[in-house]
């Protein structure tokens, strides 16, 4: 077994026995998804007052919250509608709390581009979760595209941890704008297929009708 599948074993070990806590203490999926909010903003404060590692630590735990709250859900057979709804939006405040640190830290140290893109990958990662939404309102899916949470969220840790963020805020205003246009060609050529099908099916029920 290698080094970094070791790391991911004992991780994975240490995350199953806290979902198990969770699921035995019979708390709410939905309590456990506020959570994550409320320790995601404490990393939000960190990252404003510029301590980047400490915030990057923190959020990590935040990112427990995260995984936990739709496999408890699952676990203790609460899964909603409300649920999935819930979640969707407090990941978004999440989201949107950690950029607005960013954006006062670089305010604080007059640092005037990095608040233009550090705003840039806020639009980004917004623009990259409502053409989701707003896509599978005609489509039946749309998960396409390389930059979801999870994977931008590991970036900024990665950045807090490193002390590399400029960096990173680099990376996520490219690759989130590429998957916002990703999921916008691959909606147009999904809507003009069904439409296509549409089209071809018509006829066919006109000619069952004259029977």
């Amino acid at each position: 077994m290698t080094f970094t599948r070791s790391i991911g074993v004992v991780c994975g070990s240490i995350i199953n026995l806290l979902i198990r806590a969770f699921t035995l203490s019979r708390i709410h999926p939905n309590l456990l998804t506020f959570l994550g909010l409320v320790i995601n903003s404490i990393a939000a404060v960190l990252f404003a007052a510029g301590r980047f590692q400490s915030a990057a630590l923190v959020l990590m735990a935040g990112g427990i919250f995260d995984m936990a709250d739709g496999r408890v859900a699952r676990e203790t057979n609460r899964v909603t509608r409300f649920g999935g709804f819930f979640d969707s939006v407090v990941d978004r405040y999440s989201d949107l709390a950690l950029f607005m640190g960013l954006l006062v830290y670089y305010a604080s140290i007059n640092r005037f581009f990095y608040i233009v893109l550090t705003a840039i990958v806020m639009t980004g990662s917004v623009m990259v979760s409502y053409t989701r939404a707003r896509a599978e309102c005609t489509i039946p899916k749309c998960k396409v595209g390389f930059l979801e949470r999870p994977e931008r969220i590991v970036l900024i840790i990665i950045g807090g941890l490193t002390g590399r963020m400029a960096a990173v805020l680099w990376v996520l205003a490219v690759l989130s704008n590429l998957t916002v246009i990703h999921r916008m060609i691959y909606t147009w050529q999904e809507t003009r297929r069904l439409e296509e099908a549409q089209l071809r099916a018509a006829p066919e029920m006109l000619s069952r009708d004259k029977r």
